[in-house]
């Protein structure tokens, strides 16, 4: 139910880098009614696009072989286009766990 509630809901997760943090961009997010999760100091243990997102990218890369870069590209807006919205909605519905394992962790790498 609480799914349904934020559906239509605009959900940021941005890191901590100075452009993104910067008062006038808070200021702009703010005015455009988005919730803006919080973002933990960077650990790639919680990092979405470390953990789940470039994982996956990395192990269809294992085999490839690219001589320029529009190949490079080719390849990258072809494997996006290749992963359905339920591959990107699990790894947001991952982040708590995450999160919860950092916590009992003390913040130490796991």
């Amino acid at each position: 139910a609480h799914y349904y509630s934020r559906h239509n809901k605009i959900i940021l997760l941005h890191d901590n880098a100075r452009p993104y943090v910067a008062k006038p961009v808070k200021t702009y997010l703010e005015t455009l009614n988005w919730e803006v999760l919080p973002h933990p100091p960077y650990s790639s243990d919680i990092a979405p696009s470390d953990y789940y997102l470039f994982r996956s990218v990395a192990h269809g890369l294992s085999k490839q072989r690219f001589t320029s870069y529009e190949d490079t590209k080719n390849w990258v807006d072809s494997w996006i286009a290749s992963k359905d919205e339920e591959f990107f909605r699990r790894g947001i519905r991952m982040l708590p766990e995450r999160w919860e394992k950092v916590v009992a962790s003390d913040g130490q790498y796991f």
